[in-house]
């Protein structure tokens, strides 16, 4: 992969033992114990940091946390956030689900006290070029991609990392990272907010309001999402979407070559991806080289034609042969909870869509489909618009199954329901268990139940995993 990356920051001595001399002593509070901040706590600690690990929850809800953090040294205070913590602190490290207007952080920017993350830091210490992938909808699909298309260039001497906001943080990892690995860095807007050094390669797939119940408004969540870009200088790389008119606005913060993806083929010379109708082709502005057919393509909808357009503009910028990227498309049918077809059962195909946590991903999720829609809604709402999915729904969808907080609000936004036009019934209930059953009994031979939720999975569920692994247990237990 083009670009290299300056490894002195690294700090290792002869023989790869790291001096501890810049994390040595430091005080070191971590805020969240969630996936992140226990690699933050665990790298802090390693590099001879004084480290404090801070969580709301408490200590009956931690119990296996505390234990693990003190058998590292790592001192525990569970229950609340008491703003003395800051007294003896020099850096506060937090955790992609701790909101910055946390009063603790609000007192400790007043204080002029650094505030970090686990991708921050990661980007800070990675002697590797890194390959950082964002955007509203699709960055995991396409992260995991180009994880499958860097698996195939990698050999015994250069290794694939994939990591950030999919799996787990590389920042476990980054003391095994060498210089010619490949990183593929999946970055959601939390993690961008304290961004200050970017990816060799950065790659915007869309922005579409998303998260406003956390960024307020969508030119904060917009200039967020672009701090990907800003730190990158003429040697780099930016990935935009010509179809996408938040990406694409990103093209005056391009200080180093631009790579686009759509479907449409552009007039004039250009760097990029597009597609004929019947294959996938990459231009780089003297020649146009054919990467795969079309129909290779196992993924269902338009959206993820674009996250294939997406991924194979970034795997070729990243240098890789034009047949490896080809491998990491042909036959990968997806990743779990992301439109995943769960089971047929009496002639109605059941999809898992957990990860659509906004309405934009429901409508993209819904466009996927030709065959008559039993619709599952709900979830908690993220302050973000339904108007234009309702238009949607009357347009596409048979039956709708609203539940958990966002029914009370979702439901009056579609209507009803009316025996003569789309949606012909829309049912209210509960939880998400009331709804797999009332979709069951909705459904008719030739449906397709789509579980494409369009809200937060926290009114109910740990995650949007933990929610679409309860509905496919749910649905796989129905008989």
């Amino acid at each position: 992969m083009a670009g290299q990356s300056d490894c002195s920051h690294a700090r290792r001595g002869t023989g790869g033992d790291l001096m501890l001399s810049a994390w040595e002593g430091k005080r070191v509070l971590v805020i969240g114990a969630a996936r992140q901040g226990l690699a933050l706590a665990r790298f802090c600690s390693s590099r001879g940091a004084v480290v404090t690990l801070n969580d709301q929850r408490t200590d009956d809800q931690l119990m296996d946390v505390r234990s693990d953090a003190e058998s590292m040294g790592v001192t525990c205070v569970f229950g609340g956030h008491p703003e003395s913590l800051l007294d003896r602190t020099d850096l506060v490290c937090v955790s992609g689900g701790v909101p910055l207007t946390l009063p603790i952080l609000t007192d400790a920017m007043a204080r002029e006290i650094p505030i970090s993350n686990d991708s921050q830091i990661f980007m800070d210490e990675v002697c590797a070029p890194v390959i950082g992938i964002t955007g509203s909808a699709g960055k995991t699909t396409t992260t995991t991609l180009v994880g499958l298309m860097a698996d195939s260039v990698a050999g015994e001497d250069r290794k694939a990392w994939v990591g950030g906001n999919i799996g787990n943080p590389l920042l476990d990892s980054v003391n095994e990272i060498g210089p010619n690995d490949i990183v593929v860095l999946e970055l959601s807007s939390f993690q961008l907010e304290l961004m200050t050094k970017s990816p060799h390669m950065a790659a915007v797939l869309n922005i579409t309001p998303n998260h406003l119940d956390r960024h307020g408004t969508m030119e904060v969540y917009s200039a967020i999402k672009a701090r990907i870009l800003d730190f990158q200088n003429s040697d780099d790389i930016a990935i935009l979407n010509r179809e996408d008119a938040g990406s694409w606005a990103l093209t005056e913060k391009v200080t180093g070559s631009l790579v686009s993806f759509g479907v449409e083929k552009p007039q004039g010379t250009f760097t990029g991806t597009f597609s004929d109708g019947e294959t996938i082709i990459y231009s780089d502005s003297e020649k146009e080289i054919p990467l795969f057919p079309v129909r290779d393509i196992q993924l269902k909808g338009r959206h993820n034609l674009m996250n294939v357009l997406a991924a194979s503009a970034i795997g070729m910028a990243a240098s890789f042969p034009a047949e490896e990227v080809a491998k990491g498309i042909e036959g990968f049918r997806g990743v779990a909870h992301r439109l995943e077809l769960v089971r047929e059962l009496r002639g109605v195909r059941w999809y898992n869509d957990s990860i659509a946590t906004a309405p934009e991903r429901t409508a993209a999720a819904i466009c996927s489909f030709e065959e008559p829609i039993v619709l599952m809604l709900g979830g908690r709402d993220k302050d973000l618009p339904w108007e234009d999915l309702a238009v949607l729904i009357h347009d596409h969808v048979d039956h709708v199954v609203t539940f958990g907080e966002l029914a009370a609000k979702v439901t009056p936004v579609i209507g009803n329901g009316n025996p003569n036009q789309r949606p012909y019934s829309v049912v209210q209930c509960q939880t998400l268990e009331e709804a797999v059953v009332l979709a069951n009994k909705t459904a008719e031979p030739g449906d397709v139940v789509l579980f494409s939720p369009g809200g937060t999975s926290f009114d109910a569920f740990k995650d949007f995993e933990q929610r679409g692994e309860n509905f496919r247990s749910w649905v796989n237990q129905l008989l």
